[in-house]
């Protein structure tokens, strides 16, 4: 156990909080004047984290606060109090999210151990309104027409992986599909390469809440953000007004580029998905061992 004195843990509670509303706040004023952003609001809205709590601070497990201040946590689930301060009850999350653990455990082991695929080229926005005349960012044209967009689709291999993704492509797109993954075959399915899985460490964060150290929920938020800009440059739409030049994937250049891109949030990915992994064997049941 680390105990941290009640100046120091404040100092970083508040740093925190300073560091996410640098993206919460901007969220709330678009909400007031009735806007929405196709890019940054996917974080508030296809994820459910609420921005309150990504501002709250938690320490993560085997940290005990100390300070009269800390009692603010005993009014919160899975946080107990013991003679040096209060600390997260680390077997009461291990038994109440048992499943839940397990699962995520699971998912970002297998993730881990396979090599990323590279080269989708980010067709699963495309497919998602592949010969439809219904959009799902409505305020925004696309930028090579329907028609164009329905030809790209065409032209190219759509390899997405990923089932939640792949669960939005419309009913004409779904059969040209090289693979069909379904939620049962999301562990063996999901790979490193993937935007949505880099994105998705988000998810396993807050799904982890309130164990997951808020400076780890804190970058993969921060990299999620990166990753969706990269997601909507390379998608259909023609996001120039709001400051986002296209990645232009239906160009051998545009494609290199989505290369790159999705090589390097690879690599960043992968110390975050080894430190959710390691979270989760904190509150993984010990093997059974017989002598």
């Amino acid at each position: 156990m680390r105990v941290l004195p009640e100046a120091e843990w404040t100092a970083l509670r508040d740093a925190h909080t300073e560091r996410v509303r640098a993206w919460t706040v901007p969220h709330h004023e678009r909400r007031a004047r009735g806007e929405k952003h196709p890019v940054l609001d996917f974080l508030f809205s296809y994820y459910s984290h609420r921005p309150s709590r990504l501002e709250r601070w938690h320490p993560g497990p085997n940290v005990v606060l100390a300070g009269d201040a800390a009692k603010e946590y005993l009014r919160r689930p899975a946080y107990k109090q013991t003679d040096d301060g209060v600390t997260l009850d680390v077997e009461a999350f291990a038994r109440e999210r048992a499943s839940t653990v397990e699962f995520v455990h699971r998912l970002l082991t297998a993730t881990a151990s396979r090599a990323p695929r590279l080269g989708c080229f980010g067709l699963h926005e495309w497919a998602m309104v592949y010969r439809s005349d219904r959009v799902r960012h409505e305020a925004w044209p696309l930028r090579l027409g329907g028609a164009g967009t329905d030809a790209v689709v065409e032209a190219q291999k759509v390899q997405c992986s990923h089932f939640d993704a792949f669960r939005f492509f419309t009913p004409e797109a779904r059969p040209l599909n090289v693979v069909q993954p379904t939620r049962e075959t999301q562990v063996r399915m999901e790979q490193p390469g993937c935007l949505h899985v880099s994105m998705d460490l988000f998810k396993w964060c807050y799904k982890l809440d309130p164990a997951t150290p808020s400076d780890l929920m804190a970058d993969c938020f921060e990299l999620a953000l990166a990753v969706r800009e990269l997601d909507m440059r390379a998608s259909p739409y023609d996001l120039r007004a709001l400051g986002y030049p296209p990645v232009p994937i239906e160009t051998a250049d545009g494609r290199a580029e989505y290369v790159r891109r999705q090589s390097a949030f690879a690599e960043a990915a992968a110390p975050l998905r080894i430190a959710l992994i390691e979270l989760t064997r904190t509150f993984l049941a010990p093997p059974v061992t017989f002598g």
